[in-house]
């Protein structure tokens, strides 16, 4: 198939476009390069360097498929900063659909988040779940998940939305270099390889068994498969949806234990504030993709996932000489 991927340059985007590559697929990324790299495109992918406001320019009728990746997600700065991220996942999520429509692509396969359940009633979380986002970019992604069911019906789209819990890992060449980097694992990494004096964890006094969030955290090349199996099992007429995570929830302390394992390194810890919008705990229920996609997690191991983080931090940028 030829397919599109927005967000082609970022990190879950960059896997998703190499696996895409490696199961025969012909692909097109579309970037604006604001926080994705060049150098992170598979080769043999054809880059176009824009933005999704502009998809009609790039989303032609030739095409079998798009994956959505493209937006902004850092749910701390979408409090600080909402209309960024509504213009961007929103403004330009509706333009992608616009163009989708125009060109009769028949598949959708869509980027969406665990953070559109806001603080769960029910854990693990179900797709069936209460959807109350604690925070913007939550709430923007909720947005374009209804926008995308509606599509669905009314044009006979087949579209599949993926709600991630907590990416980690790297697939070989490819993995996490967000500027700045807002994300737990990754800050601990910087901190062990000596560009950080310290981590901060936001909040110790959460309903959770130790004060710290709980999330659960998937594997990047786990994550990216399910989207291949999405683009399958895709129906038109129909916009299904798929938590994917591993099912286990792992407090901020205990990643810190096992970051420290890892690495080796003392990582020194500082207790901020609690961040607005962050819920006590995230952990998936997938027994739908599971049963539906046949997806089931190759890499479930927490400290296998950081080992590969690790691995492609320190090849990617080296500690600065003592």
């Amino acid at each position: 198939m030829r397919l599109l991927v927005t967000g082609g340059a970022g990190y879950i985007g960059s896997v998703v476009s190499a696996m895409l590559l490696e199961a025969g697929h012909e692909v097109v990324v579309l970037d604006d390069m604001s926080t994705g790299h060049p150098t992170a495109v598979p080769p043999g992918a054809t880059v176009i360097r824009g933005r999704i406001h502009d998809a009609a320019d790039v989303v032609t009728p030739d095409l079998d498929g798009v994956l959505h990746l493209a937006g902004l997600i850092a749910a701390g700065e979408s409090m600080v900063k909402p209309e960024l991220y509504w213009h961007t996942n929103v403004v330009g999520s509706l333009a992608l659909l616009d163009a989708v429509r125009a060109a009769r692509v028949p598949r959708l396969v869509f980027s969406s988040t665990a953070a559109v359940y806001g603080n769960p009633t029910e854990i693990p979380i179900p797709e069936t779940a209460a959807m109350a986002p604690t925070n913007t970019y939550g709430a923007t992604k909720l947005a374009i998940d209804l926008a995308i069911a509606s599509e669905a019906t009314a044009h006979d789209l087949a579209a599949v939305s993926l709600r991630y819990f907590n990416v980690v890992g790297a697939y070989g060449p490819y993995g996490e270099r967000h500027e700045p980097e807002t994300h737990l694992i990754p800050i601990a990494l910087e901190v062990a390889a000596g560009r950080r004096e310290k981590l901060q964890l936001f909040g110790d006094d959460y309903p959770t068994r130790d004060g710290t969030c709980i999330r659960d955290y998937i594997h990047v090349a786990d994550l990216a498969r399910a989207h291949l199996l999405a683009l399958a099992a895709a129906e038109p007429g129909r916009h299904r949806v798929y938590n994917l995570g591993s099912g286990t929830g792992f407090s901020n302390r205990q990643v810190v234990d096992v970051v420290r394992e890892v690495t080796g390194h003392p990582l020194p810890v500082e207790i901020a504030p609690r961040r607005p919008g962050d819920p006590a705990a995230l952990i998936a229920s997938s027994a739908k993709a599971r049963a539906e996609l046949g997806w089931v997690p190759e890499r479930p191991a927490l400290a296998e996932m950081v080992s590969d983080a690790w691995t492609f931090a320190r090849r990617t940028r080296p500690a600065p000489r003592a």
